[in-house]
């Protein structure tokens, strides 16, 4: 196995290979147009770089229009979260764009497609926590995916064997008070972690943190999404699987 590690989009992304490709000149270059994937959305979502599409929006020296493509596709998933969510999940906060809840399951989702030429080998690329995996075929074992434990980040909380999927989980115990519930501006108290698995990591990740946006509702929603399994870790340390229970096995505290 061999694994590469790099620091994109404020937090740290970090590869790993197994199989036919794993440190040759193919992988080396598909590693390379990964970042050059997750570089491209930096400079245009980014809301820290004064210079990025989005911030230009937010000036009002461009429009949706002058943009690249990529902004309208975002800004559609946002608007469809919002709609799903009930308001909960919302990229326009006091009239300014914020698509960051969506950008970087989408940017590493997208980023993950130049692995995809790599014939005969495995990979799991992940970003600050967030995981989109592949196998090659059935005789490939897994990927064992370690969710995260709240209140207790050094441990364990649940393991999930992903073969051709995602993972995505949020929670502030890392970054602190950075979700709130759009509809009224607070940060949610109800939930201490959400984790989601799906086979697309772009919505992995917005459903996450919808869920956690919704607070309390948010396992319930959750719930009635087609085809997501997740965990939820409530504030009082209860835990509540979603889906397929088959699918993780949970540890204790």
């Amino acid at each position: 196995m061999k694994r590469y590690v790099e620091h994109v989009m404020g937090m740290p992304i970090s590869l790993a290979l197994r199989g036919r490709h794993t440190d040759d000149e193919l992988a080396a270059q598909a590693w390379a147009d990964a970042l050059d994937v997750l570089h491209t959305a930096d400079r245009i979502f980014s809301t820290y770089r004064a210079d990025s599409h989005i911030s230009r929006l937010n000036r009002g020296e461009l429009t949706v229009v002058d943009c690249p493509p990529e902004v309208a596709e975002v800004l559609r998933l946002g608007e469809r979260a919002r709609l799903e969510s009930g308001g909960a999940f919302d990229v326009r906060r006091a009239g300014l764009l914020d698509p960051s809840g969506v950008v970087k399951g989408w940017a590493v989702e997208r980023a993950a497609a130049a692995f995809e030429r790599l014939a005969g080998t495995d990979y799991c690329l992940s970003a600050g926590g967030d995981l989109i995996c592949h196998v090659v075929g059935p005789e490939s074992d897994a990927w064992r995916i370690g969710i995260e434990d709240p209140f207790a980040p050094e441990k364990i909380a649940a393991i999930v064997p992903i073969r051709n999927g995602a993972v995505a989980t949020s929670g502030l115990h890392r970054r602190g008070p950075h979700i709130t519930d759009a509809r009224n501006g607070e940060t949610p108290t109800a939930l201490a972690s959400v984790t989601v698995i799906h086979r697309s990591l772009t919505h992995a990740d917005i459903d996450a943190t919808t869920a956690f946006a919704l607070g309390p509702d948010g396992p319930a929603w959750l719930h009635a999404r087609p085809n997501r399994t997740g965990l939820a870790i409530l504030v009082d340390g209860t835990r509540q699987i979603i889906g397929q229970t088959a699918r993780l096995s949970s540890r204790s505290r």
